[in-house]
């Protein structure tokens, strides 16, 4: 029996339709070879400070988005799907930084309270 002929189109599996091509892995792979390197670089040309930081964690995250997007097929997902892992992790990070924030607030407050404290309680100088 013909499906095109009575108007329906051929079902075909899951498995069947997708189909990516190998070139975009292995292009990807290169990628996080090149950016693994990019890493080992910064140790070996000795970056120091917060630029060495900067560096580490942007390779770092940018290893581990390619990762995720191609690898683990979030490329090619519903955009629900991708919210529904992505979304989690970004409110839970905004949580802990609103909260290091408040750790850093207190922190300082207690400083200044203690300071005051410190202040008024030291007795004068008799020398004056």
């Amino acid at each position: 029996m013909d499906h095109a002929a009575d108007g329906h189109q051929p079902v075909v599996r899951e498995e069947e339709a997708i189909q990516h091509p190998l070139g975009v892995y292995f292009k990807i792979w290169i990628l996080l070879f090149v950016l693994s390197a990019m890493s080992y670089a910064v140790d070996y040309y000795q970056v120091q400070g917060y630029l060495r930081w900067f560096l580490i964690l942007m390779f770092m995250v940018l290893k581990a988005g390619l990762i995720i997007a191609v690898f683990m097929h979030m490329v090619w997902e519903r955009l629900a799907l991708v919210y529904f892992i992505l979304v989690p992790p970004v409110l839970l990070l905004t949580f802990v930084a609103i909260g290091s924030l408040e750790a850093d607030w207190t922190f300082f407050q207690r400083g200044v309270h203690f300071l005051k404290e410190l202040i008024i309680a030291a007795p004068l100088s008799p020398h004056h």
